[in-house]
């Protein structure tokens, strides 16, 4: 089985499913980007703050698909922006997954406090861009009021803000800012992880009576039901799993399709309220930490 693909706008093609490494240990990055390339997973997002970049790449030269079959995703922290920090930041990185290109290049976070380094950031992703040392780029965790500060300050615009999005936390309006500029969304934490085990206050969405309800009718998991959700809604989804039975069932989701009843229903499931960390409150002092050289 092979991933549908989705359009970005600067033309450039990405899998509607792709497979992320956020809080995987380097030491089990490996053997899990692996397992997801063989069971047909070709897009990886990683990060320089994961920690796991190499080992990604050392996946991807295992698998034995040749470099243009893998779609790589990585971002560049928050004590990297600025213009000549970020350009440095793109080396470490490519250094470390050992590429010359990468496909897609992001920003990690916006520093509101200190935006003239976002905006520097963004400015060496252009220049990346226009040499082709990247294939696109784009933004993460961007709320409404730093994707129009971005582009009233840059000329390219975003290919990508990938934020948190789930049935319980859908950001309705900043899905709506980013579809008006032909933004795709990434969803991170996709189908709620982080709503529990961050202690969040509305337990598992894979327990959510809805969810569940839904998933029984299709024979699927609520895992599945949540990723077909994303897709449906024009999203793409990076789950996340050391655990190859999980990794495959994640990448079981194209033999059905969600009524736009059932869509409905998990989209009334939404509260407002996030699981992850406030974009707003981002600050170097906070959350600032040595991104190494190699």
């Amino acid at each position: 089985m092979t991933t549908p693909n989705l359009t970005l706008n600067n033309g450039v093609t990405m899998p509607a499913l792709g497979f992320g490494v956020f809080q995987t240990a380097p030491d089990e990055t490996v053997a899990a980007v692996e397992a997801a390339l063989a069971t047909g997973y070709r897009h990886i997002d990683t990060a320089a703050a994961y920690g796991n970049e190499r080992e990604v790449g050392e996946a991807v030269r295992r698998s034995g698909l040749g470099r243009e079959e893998v779609f790589l995703e990585t971002k560049i922290w928050i004590t990297d922006f600025g213009y000549e920090e970020t350009l440095h930041g793109f080396d470490k990185s490519a250094g470390k997954l050992g590429v010359e290109q990468i496909d897609l290049l992001i920003l990690h976070q916006a520093l509101p406090g200190e935006f003239e380094r976002t905006i520097g950031a963004y400015q060496a992703l252009e220049k990346l861009y226009a040499d082709g040392r990247v294939r696109a780029i784009g933004v993460s965790n961007f709320m409404p009021e730093h994707i129009t500060r971005l582009l009233a300050a840059t000329e390219v615009v975003p290919a990508v803000n990938q934020i948190e999005v789930h049935p319980y936390f859908r950001q309705s309006e900043l899905l709506a800012v980013d579809g008006e500029h032909g933004i795709l969304d990434q969803a991170w934490s996709p189908i709620g992880g982080i709503t529990f085990y961050r202690g969040g206050p509305h337990g598992s969405t894979l327990e959510d009576p809805v969810i569940v309800k839904i998933a029984a009718a299709h024979g699927k998991s609520p895992a599945q039901v949540m990723l077909r959700w994303h897709l449906q809604q024009h999203r793409q989804a990076i789950p996340k799993s050391v655990r190859p039975a999980r990794i495959a069932e994640n990448f079981d989701i194209f033999d059905f399709e969600l009524t736009a009843a059932e869509l409905a229903a998990i989209d009334a499931l939404d509260t407002g309220v996030r699981g992850g960390p406030d974009p707003v409150d981002i600050t170097r002092e906070t959350y600032g930490r040595e991104i190494p050289e190699a």
